[in-house]
């Protein structure tokens, strides 16, 4: 029997007309890997509020990871941004791939109105910005299925012991960038090489720093 501890990251199939989602291809291409003596399970969860956290549940039953990173696309940001706080609120922008969009909802009704990443997001910020690679940390997910899956994964992750998780948004690649004017964009090689840092960071620091990273806006 295959004893090496598992790490899940999740990305999710394109949405709102784009052709491709950079998290997806992140995850795909770190599926198998070995990081930190953990072996990583890349999956992928669809675009839809009604399939995606049973989606999601149905995988951290099957592999039981010791530590969960959900990536997630939101084109107009400068770089890799660390999620900090999930809300318990969807609001719809746009309409998800099964064309649902709920406005002023919550994820989990009689749910707490947020949960915290539970990964050392100033420790993956001061690997990511020594390794020269653009980061911040970002008190807000957003109101569509990213961050619904970043509330339903703490809240499933509250009730099992020994499991850290937490959420990371990605840019755009450039070619997306380019269809989007004066958006920016990462190659997806600059992409990947941040996530695994991500979770070399979050697999071996038990203690995040401390160290001021919030934001006046």
């Amino acid at each position: 029997m295959n004893r090496t501890p598992k790490a899940l990251v999740t990305g999710f199939d394109p949405f709102g007309g784009e052709p491709v989602n950079p998290s997806k291809q992140i995850a795909q291409a770190l599926d198998g890997q070995l990081i930190a003596g953990h072996r990583i399970v890349g999956a992928i969860l669809p675009t839809e509020f009604g399939a995606s956290l049973p989606a999601l549940e149905k995988l951290l039953r099957k592999h039981r990871p010791t530590l969960v990173l959900a990536l997630g696309q939101a084109g107009g940001r400068e770089g890799i941004s660390l999620e900090r706080v999930a809300l318990n609120l969807i609001d719809a922008r746009i309409p998800d791939n099964a064309g649902l969009q709920p406005v002023d909802m919550a994820v989990v009704e009689n749910a707490p109105n947020a949960y915290f990443s539970t990964l050392p997001i100033k420790a993956m910020l001061a690997a990511l910005c020594a390794a020269g690679i653009p980061a911040a940390l970002s008190q807000t997910a957003g109101t569509f299925v990213c961050n619904q899956v970043f509330f339903g994964l703490m809240r499933l992750l509250a009730r099992r012991r020994g499991t850290r998780g937490g959420f990371v948004h990605v840019p755009y690649l450039p070619e997306q960038a380019a269809r989007h004017a004066g958006a920016p964009g990462m190659p997806l090689e600059t992409m990947i090489a941040a996530v695994r840092l991500c979770l070399e960071t979050a697999l071996t620091t038990t203690a995040d720093e401390h160290y001021a990273a919030g934001s006046l806006d």
